[in-house]
C-alpha cells in the first residue's frame, strides 16, 4: 500500500462535491490516513456525506473558505490541504462578480495562508480550463488562483503549493450529461448552444487520481495537466438522441452564453515553450522564479507542444461516446439523478435554457 498519507491528516475544502467525495474514496481505499476534514458551507451536504461513507476518519467541518479565522483553525496539525471549494457556475459568476472575487480568489487567499501559518506539507488548489486564456469571470478569478497558489512557494519553504487544471468530468454535479437526458424525458428536445462546440472530458477517477499524482510528484510551483481527449457536443446530443429519444426528439440551437468559449484551453501559446511531456499528463512549469523548481527539472527536457485545446487532442467518435455513456450507466433505464437536476419539470427546464440559458 502506498504510504504518502498514511497516519496524515487531510483536509479537503468543498468536500462534499463530486470531487471531493471521489477523493475521500480514494485516500480511505488506498492509503490509510488518521483524519480526513471535510471543510463546506452546506450541512444538508455533509449529513448525506457521513451517512454514505460511514467511516470515523471522517471529521465534518461547517465553514467558508471566506472566514480566515475559521479556515485557519481548521487546519491546524493538517498534513495535507486540497482546496476544492469555489463558485463554479459560469453564470451565476458572471452575474454575481463580487461573490466569485471573494469566495474563489480571496477565499483561496485565505487557504493559502491558512496553509503557511499551520506549516501544512502539501497543498494542491484545483483549476479548471477556463483560467487559460479567461473569457469569463469564473475564468479570470480560477486563474488569480493559480496565481496566488504558484507565488506562494516564494514565501515559505515549509510548504509545497501545486496546481491541478481539469476539465469537464462525467457525472460531476456540473455535467451537461444528465442534463442532456433529463431534457430528452422532459422536453423531448436537447438545447445546445453552438453547434461547433467542443469539450474535454473524463471521468471522475481519473481527474483524481491526477489530483493525487501532483501531490506525489511535485516539488512547488507546477501545473499538472492531463492529456484528456474531447468530444464535439453535437455528437454528444445526437449519440443521446439515438439512444433515448423517441424519433421525434429535436435538437435546439438557443446561442451561447455570456463567457461561453467554443473550444476549451488547457496549455495556451504563452504556456507551451515551459511544458514537460510526462506520457499520460503534462507539468507546466511557472514563469517566476523557484528555486525548487530549478533544482528538481533543471535535467529535464521541456517539449513546445503548441497550444493544447479540446479542438486539437483526440476527439471521440459517435460510438466512443455511446460506449462511454454505457460504461458509467447514463443510458441505463434506472438511471438516478441528482437533486439539481431530478427535481426539475419541463417549464423549468425550457426557461433556463431557453430564456435565462442558465444551463447546469
Amino acid at each position: 500500500m502506498p504510504k504518502l498519507f498514511n497516519n496524515s491528516i487531510i483536509l479537503i475544502t468543498g468536500g462534499t462535491g463530486s470531487w471531493g467525495q471521489e477523493l475521500t474514496k480514494q485516500l480511505l481505499t488506498k492509503y490509510n490516513p488518521k483524519e480526513i476534514r471535510i471543510y463546506s458551507r452546506g450541512e444538508l451536504n455533509q449529513v448525506e456525506m457521513k451517512n454514505k461513507f460511514n467511516n470515523q476518519k471522517l471529521k465534518f467541518i461547517i465553514g467558508d473558505v471566506r472566514d480566515k479565522e475559521r479556515l485557519m483553525a481548521s487546519c491546524r496539525g493538517v498534513d495535507y490541504f486540497f482546496h476544492l471549494a469555489a463558485l463554479k457556475h459560469v453564470t451565476i459568476c458572471e452575474k454575481h462578480p463580487e461573490e466569485a472575487i471573494k469566495t474563489n480568489i480571496l477565499g483561496t487567499q485565505n487557504a493559502v495562508f491558512s496553509a503557511l501559518g499551520n506549516k501544512v506539507k502539501k497543498f494542491i488548489y484545483v483549476s479548471t480550463d477556463k483560467a487559460v486564456d479567461p473569457l469569463n469571470l469564473y475564468g479570470i478569478t480560477k486563474a488569480c488562483g493559480e496565481k496566488i497558489v504558484t507565488s506562494a512557494n516564494q514565501i515559505d519553504n515549509n510548504t509545497v503549493f501545486t496546481c491541478v487544471r481539469g476539465g469537464n468530468v462525467l457525472g460531476s454535479n456540473g455535467s451537461v450529461i444528465p442534463l442532456f437526458r433529463k431534457q430528452i424525458e422532459t422536453m423531448n428536445a436537447i438545447t445546445i448552444t453552438d453547434p461547433k462546440m467542443t469539450r474535454f472530458i473524463f471521468s471522475l477517477r481519473d481527474a483524481i487520481g491526477l489530483v493525487i499524482k501532483a501531490c506525489e510528484m511535485s516539488v512547488g510551483g507546477e501545473i499538472f495537466v492531463m492529456k484528456m481527449p474531447s468530444l464535439k457536443i453535437t455528437d454528444l446530443a445526437e449519440v443521446m438522441i439515438n439512444e433515448l429519444g423517441d424519433g421525434n426528439t429535436k435538437t435546439k440551437i438557443i446561442g451561447i452564453r455570456p463567457g461561453e468559449k467554443i473550444d476549451e484551453v488547457l496549455v495556451s501559446r504563452y504556456e507551451c515553450d515551459r511544458v514537460i511531456d510526462e506520457g499520460g499528463f503534462y507539468i507546466i512549469l511557472p514563469s517566476i522564479d523557484i528555486k525548487a523548481i530549478r533544482e528538481n527539472y533543471s535535467k529535464k527536457r521541456t517539449s513546445n507542444i503548441g497550444e493544447f485545446t479540446s479542438k486539437n487532442t483526440k476527439i471521440f467518435s459517435k460510438q466512443e461516446i455511446k460506449e462511454i455513456l454505457k460504461k458509467y450507466g447514463f443510458l441505463n433505464p434506472d438511471f438516478k439523478y441528482t437533486s439539481l437536476i431530478g427535481d426539475l419539470d419541463k417549464g423549468q427546464l425550457d426557461r433556463i435554457a431557453t430564456k435565462d440559458k442558465w444551463l447546469i
